[in-house]
C-alpha cells in the first residue's frame, strides 16, 4: 500500500505536466468542503431553532398527559397519581391539571377569551413559574391568578390589578340562567417566549378552577413530567399497559406531532439539496482523474511492463480520489464546526427578539448530524473514484508504450 499511496501523492502533488490536473483536484477539495460546510451550518442552524422551540413549547407543556377517553374528567385522581410516581422511576413530578375556556374582563370595556388552567401549588414551583415571572409572585391564594404577557397588555393589567373571569358553567340566579362570574386578583405577569401561550393562558390554583368550573372532586387530566424529556414515548408505552382502557395517554412528541414532522422534512430535505454540492464537487474528481489517466498513459504502461498488477494501478488512482475526498471533507468539517462556534459565541446572526422571543440565531451541532454529513462525503467521494481507477486498470501495456 505504501507504493501506491506514494505514487498517488506524486501524481497528485508533483509534476511540470499536470498543473491543469492540480488545480482541478484544488476545485475539487474546495469544492467538497464548501459542500461539507454548508450541510453542517444549515443543520446546526436547523437542530438551534427546533431545540429553542422544544424548550419553550416544554415550559408550558408536560412531557407526558393522562386523561379520560370520554371527556368527562377524571375522579380518584390521587391514588393514580402516586401509583405512577411508584412504579414509574423516570418520572420526576406528576400532579393533577384543570383547565377551561373564560372571558377575562379587564380595566374598562376590553375583554379576551382564555384558557385557565389550575395546577398543584406544589406543581407551580416545579414547573418553574416563578423563572418565568415578569413581574408580582405566583398565584399561592385563591381568587390569584397569574396572566400571560401578551394577554395582560392586551387588556392593559399588570400585577395587583383587578379583573373579572366569567366562566360558561351556568348558575341560577334570581334573574335566571346566568354565567358564573368571579373577581380575581393579578398576583403576576409571566412570558415563556410562545405567543399562543402568553397571548391566551391564565395560570391558577387548582381549588380555585375546580369550584369555578363545578368540577369538585374532579380534575381534567394529569401531567407528568420527566428527568429525560426523550423517554417519553418510552414511559407512555409503559402506562397504556398499566392504566385502564377508559385512560388516554399523550406523549409531548405526539401533542405536537406536526410542527415536528414539518421541522424533520424540512431537515431532510435541505440534507439531500445541499449534498447536491458533494456531488458536483466529486465529478470534478471524475474529470480530474480521467484526464490524469489520459496523460499518465505511458506511465502506467512502465508501471505494468515493471510487473505492477491492474489491481495495483485501480487502487493508485483510488488513493488519489479517495484523499481529495478526505481533505476535503476534513477542511470542510472543520469550517463549520469553526463557523458555529463563532456565530454561537459572537452572537452572528442578530433577529428582532419581539418577533423570535431570541436576540440571536442559535447553532447547535449535533454529533450525529456531523458524523452523516461526513460519511455521506467521503462516499460520495470514494464512489466518484470508481470509474477512473477503473479506466487506468484497463489500460494495455503494449498499446501504452507505443503510444509514446
Amino acid at each position: 500500500m505504501r507504493f501506491e499511496l506514494f505514487i498517488a501523492k506524486r501524481y497528485l502533488l508533483k509534476g511540470r505536466k499536470n498543473s491543469f490536473i492540480s488545480i482541478i483536484s484544488l476545485v475539487s477539495i474546495l469544492g467538497i468542503a464548501i459542500g461539507v460546510a454548508a450541510l453542517i451550518i444549515a443543520l446546526a442552524l436547523i437542530n438551534g431553532f427546533q431545540g429553542d422551540i422544544r424548550n419553550k413549547i416544554l415550559s408550558s407543556t408536560a412531557h407526558i398527559m393522562v386523561n379520560n377517553i370520554v371527556g368527562e374528567g377524571l375522579e380518584g385522581y390521587e391514588p393514580l397519581i402516586e401509583e405512577i410516581k411508584r412504579k414509574i422511576p423516570e418520572v420526576q413530578t406528576a400532579g393533577p391539571v384543570v383547565f377551561g375556556t373564560v372571558l377575562v374582563k379587564g380595566s374598562g370595556r376590553r375583554a379576551s377569551g382564555a384558557v385557565l388552567r389550575g395546577v398543584d401549588l406544589g406543581l407551580i414551583r416545579n414547573e418553574g413559574w416563578s423563572e418565568k415571572l415578569e413581574s408580582g409572585d405566583l398565584p399561592l391564594r385563591r381568587r390569584e391568578i397569574l396572566l400571560g404577557l401578551d394577554l395582560a397588555a392586551k387588556l392593559d393589567l399588570a400585577a395587583g390589578d383587578s379583573c373579572l373571569l366569567i366562566s360558561p358553567q351556568p348558575v341560577l340566579s334570581p334573574g335566571g340562567i346566568m354565567p358564573k362570574v368571579r373577581k380575581f386578583l393579578v398576583s403576576g405577569v409571566f412570558e415563556t417566549g410562545l405567543y399562543e401561550v402568553d397571548n391566551n393562558t391564565i395560570i391558577t390554583n387548582l381549588e380555585t378552577t375546580q369550584r369555578l368550573f363545578g368540577l369538585e372532586n374532579k380534575i381534567s387530566y394529569i401531567q407528568i413530567y420527566l428527568f429525560d424529556i426523550f423517554a417519553a414515548e418510552t414511559v407512555a408505552r409503559t402506562l397504556r399497559d398499566m392504566l385502564p382502557a377508559h385512560l388516554s395517554v399523550i406523549t409531548w412528541k405526539e401533542l405536537n406531532a406536526s410542527l415536528y414532522s414539518a421541522l424533520e422534512l424540512e431537515k431532510t430535505v435541505l440534507f439531500f439539496t445541499l449534498a447536491l454540492i458533494i456531488v458536483v464537487a466529486a465529478l470534478n474528481i471524475v474529470a480530474g482523474l480521467i484526464l490524469l489517466v489520459i496523460q499518465k498513459i505511458k506511465d502506467i504502461g512502465i508501471l505494468l511492463s515493471s510487473g505492477a498488477t491492474p489491481k495495483v494501478i485501480r487502487r493508485i488512482f483510488f488513493l488519489q480520489g479517495g484523499v481529495i475526498g478526505i481533505v476535503g471533507t476534513t477542511v470542510g468539517t472543520a469550517i463549520g464546526l469553526l463557523f458555529c462556534a463563532l456565530a454561537n459565541r459572537l452572537e452572528l446572526i442578530k433577529v428582532p427578539a419581539e418577533i423570535y422571543h431570541m436576540s440571536y440565531v442559535p447553532f447547535n451541532t449535533a454529533p450525529t448530524d456531523v458524523a452523516a454529513v461526513v460519511i455521506v462525503a467521503l462516499f460520495i467521494s470514494l464512489t466518484a473514484t470508481f470509474i477512473p481507477s477503473k479506466k487506468a486498470a484497463a489500460v494495455n501495456v503494449v498499446e501504452a508504450v507505443k503510444s509514446e
